[in-house]
């Protein structure tokens, strides 16, 4: 049996103190808090240091008990000791990002000028913010360059955005299911659920926090509909199909009938716990604002020209949300801009949470891309 994943204490450090940092919008903020978690020990050279930047609804606690729900963390088959990301070799990172819920500033934290939530007077951030304010915790922590920057879906794309900004800091760079940019049908998507939360009676634009209500069924419904995207069709009909929930027949009524209702009803009532309604807004907008080739006058490429950072590119063949099709694109542009890079699509009927779960060939894969990349640079 392995051992549990050694953790240091959830940190929260103020950056930006002496220069605010400037966003994409062209506002400013500063100082701002941003709360951490790490695992392992950074070896006394700084070269092990490993980020990983997590996805919309994720948070720091990659491989931690959740403080509010008290589940697992989130990418715990990924982390820990002996795992792909071991924490008996690598100093592992995790931040919560800028515009979330869990401890960096966001919508739900106060705003100094008026001693109130901040709500939506909170600037609108991008990825390119998040990357450049997790920037500021990597120079905190004193750490120049990265061995490693990981993620899978949005946390994918603040890996490109990494290594696109930050090249001379990132080593090796793993965007797992994601794209350079968003396309139409996901910011459709996200549009839905921004509806969903903004008809909610109790969202009150945005100005909630000090009513004791909040918009509950807007964002539980808001979660329904993005985690349909995050499945796919075989998945869902491999564990759900027609199958009745608890019962022989039909109501004809407006009950969960079905298995995959209750399913999708009950992961909408379990995110509104432990999620803000105005960050899913916040941090969806930051998402489809995302395009990285428009950042470069149009051509991807340029975004990666002369990087010396090594690529491993994954994407999922039953992904429909980020299919392997943008995955392959942000290939070419690596090839055209003469990159060291690695791809593969791991064939899977999960879709797009497959980076999720329990994957043997995504874990066989970056695990071996991480350790020559280990060996060469004489971390093991």
């Amino acid at each position: 049996m392995k051992r549990a994943v050694p953790a240091r204490e959830g940190s929260t450090v103020t950056l930006a103190e002496k220069t605010p940092l400037r966003l994409d919008s062209g506002t400013e903020i500063g100082p701002f808090a941003m709360s951490y978690m790490t695992y392992g020990t950074l070896n006394e050279a700084k070269s092990n240091a490993v980020l990983i930047c997590h996805a919309l609804t994720g948070d720091q606690y990659v491989a931690s008990d959740h403080p509010v729900t008290g589940k697992p963390g989130w990418w715990g088959r990924m982390v820990g000791p002996g795992k792909v990301l071991d924490t008996d070799r690598y100093f592992v990172i995790c931040a919560n990002v800028l515009g979330g819920c869990m401890g960096t500033a966001g919508p739900q934290e106060i705003d100094p000028e008026t001693g109130r939530p901040w709500g939506l007077g909170f600037p609108v951030i991008t990825i390119g913010d998040m990357v450049r304010a997790q920037s500021l915790l990597i120079d905190h922590l004193g750490i120049d360059e990265l061995f490693c920057v990981i993620g899978g879906s949005m946390g994918g794309m603040q890996v490109l955005q990494w290594a696109a900004a930050y090249p001379e800091r990132v080593a090796n760079a793993v965007p797992i299911a994601c794209a350079a940019r968003h396309s139409a049908q996901n910011i459709a998507f996200h549009e839905v659920g921004r509806q969903a939360i903004m008809a909610d009676p109790q969202w009150r634009g945005g100005d909630y926090y000090e009513s004791g209500e909040t918009p509950r069924a807007g964002l539980a419904v808001a979660r329904m509909a993005a985690h349909v995207t995050y499945l796919s069709e075989t998945a869902l009909h491999r564990k759900f199909g027609r199958n009745l929930q608890n019962r022989e027949r039909l109501t004809y009524g407006f009950d969960a009938d079905f298995q995959v209702e209750s399913y999708l009803r009950h992961q909408g009532i379990t995110f509104v716990d432990r999620f803000d309604a105005n960050s899913y807004l916040y941090i969806t907008r930051a998402m489809d604002y995302f395009d990285l080739a428009a950042e470069h006058g149009g051509v991807l490429a340029r975004a990666f020209a002369n990087s010396r950072t090594r690529f491993c590119v994954v994407s999922f063949s039953s992904d429909w949300l980020f299919p392997t099709t943008e995955a392959r694109d942000v290939v070419r542009a690596l090839n055209a801009s003469a990159a060291n890079v690695s791809f593969v699509e791991i064939q899977t009927d999960k879709g797009h949470d497959a980076f999720l779960l329990d994957e043997p060939e995504m874990f066989a894969t970056i695990g071996g891309f991480l350790e020559a990349s280990a060996v060469r640079r004489g971390i093991l």
